[in-house]
């Protein structure tokens, strides 16, 4: 956040007004993510409190309606739910096990089990993709995978654990 307590106000007037129009010309193409929406009208908030005008009319109409449609749209009532994982019927029982305790702690979008040992289930491959791991290492992201399954995974081999982040 700009300050005009760190610079000059001639040089903060001019930061934020080279912020506010990148900025601007992102929400006009419709081109930002609503988490970098969330975050340019805090920083606009945040400047016009210290006295800070945009004088792009463009852009506060732009923003005020894209956050106003996306809202909306998150607080449909008609909106579908997302859709739910249907686990494979050729499962093993040992991938099976895996498949329900990861479904079940980390609430995926996205989940590959597989057995890599050859059938007798001492080594398995884990795709996971989830909107907990937003924000984590991926160091971090593998450590709540191996805390989910907690026990289960001292009695294997080996476990190969690969992390996304949905889009």
């Amino acid at each position: 956040m700009i300050s005009r307590a760190m610079l000059p106000f001639r040089t903060t007037a001019r930061r934020a007004e080279a912020t506010l129009s990148s900025i601007a010309a992102a929400a006009t193409r419709q081109t930002l993510p609503q988490s970098a929406l969330l975050r340019a009208t805090a920083r606009t908030a945040a400047l016009q409190q210290q006295g800070f005008q945009s004088g792009n009319a463009r852009y506060n109409k732009a923003l005020k309606s894209k956050l106003k449609d996306q809202q909306n749209i998150a607080n449909d009532p008609f909106r579908p739910p997302e859709p739910k994982l249907k686990k494979p019927l050729a499962f093993t029982e040992g991938e099976s096990e895996v498949w329900d305790i990861i479904i079940r702690e980390l609430k995926p979008r996205a989940l590959v089990v597989k057995d890599i040992s050859g059938g007798c289930g001492s080594m398995y491959a884990v795709d996971v993709s989830t909107e907990r791991f937003r924000g984590l290492t991926t160091l971090e992201q593998q450590r709540m995978v191996n805390a989910a399954l907690g026990d289960l995974v001292k009695e294997w081999h080996g476990l190969q654990v690969r992390t996304r982040i949905p889009e």
